[in-house]
């Protein structure tokens, strides 16, 4: 089996860039005309010459979110739970280096938080921590899982890389999905924003996904923080990625992400900016070239924003997010990983879903009023 790494190195970032950059109209016309599109399609459908065809792409966008998902929006809630990190990471809250108050929540602490979305309606939950292997590791990763699995029918979690018989004994006790950002898939420019700590291992993050698969995970969810590098090179990497996972993998379902680089403690500027039209394009081109993947996007993005994405083919969605330990019910004014945009309540943004014509979905394929 050829690894991801061997596909990845046999391409040049710069070519793939440059190759994004002269598609043409009609490279885009093909595209938007076939049943079935390739990674080379999707490239014409993220390039400059894509923009005069954006409205197009929505309406079929939109057309195929509905044709596969229905008029359904997936909720989820993340429950932060420590952020302790070993990892120096130039864009993040948490990296090792910001002078900040840590913080792991205990069990006590834990159920608290669980029971507070759980008033709220949330059925899926995200448990993220830092990278802090002695603090946060397995022990304490599946002791949270154990905590709340009866409060929620399904939970996922964002921490750090793991060994494939890890991830097997977590998903023994209860965990549905992983997600796993590889941030940036430009190898030098990894290395630049991940100086120190196991993070800066681009190989072994590269392989997670593949130890996911491995272990049976159910979902894995991949996406890079668009701000560190060129989105559209990375976009396609990540589409890359999706790509051989899918051939190898066939039975695990997948998700993509869109996190753009927000403001936070210590705070980094975006190297390239990537405009709300900018992911608008990107996010009907991932509908365009994959009928299934499903979409997801947080409360990083502004509310006017969100209330215009979420009939083009995003499928799941979170509200009222806190992004520090204990912020829902234990220590809300603790500091966050990053800055949030959308901050309206949970009942609130469920109330816009419902007014654009949408069901809200809490528990999978089931709805409550």
């Amino acid at each position: 089996m050829q690894s991801f790494e061997n596909i990845l190195n046999a391409y040049s970032w710069n070519d793939v860039l440059a190759s994004i950059h002269t598609k043409t109209q009609t490279d885009v016309k093909t595209a938007l005309s076939k049943q079935k599109r390739n990674l080379e399609d999707f490239k014409a459908l993220i390039s400059p010459a894509a923009k005069p065809f954006l409205e197009e792409m929505a309406q079929l966008s939109r057309q195929l979110t509905k044709k596969r998902f229905g008029n359904t929006m997936q909720m989820y809630a993340p429950l932060y739970l420590s952020n302790e990190c070993q990892n120096i990471c130039t864009y993040c809250g948490f990296s090792f280096t910001n002078k900040i108050p840590r913080r792991t929540l205990t069990d006590a602490e834990i159920l608290k938080e669980a029971n507070y979305l759980k008033q709220k309606g949330f059925d899926h939950v995200l448990l993220v921590t830092g990278e802090a292997n002695r603090t946060v590791g397995v022990d304490y990763i599946n002791n949270a899982i154990k905590l709340i699995k009866p409060y929620f029918a399904n939970i996922t979690i964002e921490v750090q890389p793991l060994e494939q018989e890890e991830y097997e004994l977590l998903i023994q006790n209860g965990l549905y999905a992983v997600l796993v950002y590889q941030e940036t898939y430009h190898k030098n420019e990894y290395k630049k924003h991940h100086p120190k700590g196991k993070k800066s291992n681009f190989k072994y993050r590269l392989e997670t996904p593949d130890r996911l698969g491995k272990a049976g995970i159910h979902k894995i969810g991949l996406g890079a923080l668009f701000g560190l590098e060129d989105w559209r090179a990375d976009s396609f990497f990540t589409a890359l990625h999706l790509n051989y996972l899918q051939k190898h993998f066939w039975q695990t379902k997948y998700s993509i992400s869109f996190p753009r680089l927000r403001p936070h403690s210590g705070g980094l500027e975006p190297k390239v900016e990537m405009k709300d039209a900018d992911l608008v394009q990107l996010i009907c081109a991932y509908r365009l070239l994959d009928e299934d993947v499903e979409l997801s996007m947080s409360t990083r993005e502004s509310e006017h924003f969100r209330n215009h994405i979420v009939n083009l083919g995003i499928t799941s969605i979170s509200a009222e997010s806190k992004t520090n330990p204990g912020g829902y019910a234990v220590e809300p004014q603790s500091l966050e990983q990053f800055e949030i945009s959308d901050e309206r309540s949970t009942e609130q943004f469920t109330g816009m879903l419902k007014k654009q014509g949408l069901e809200v979905v809490w528990k999978d394929w089931e709805h409550f009023n």
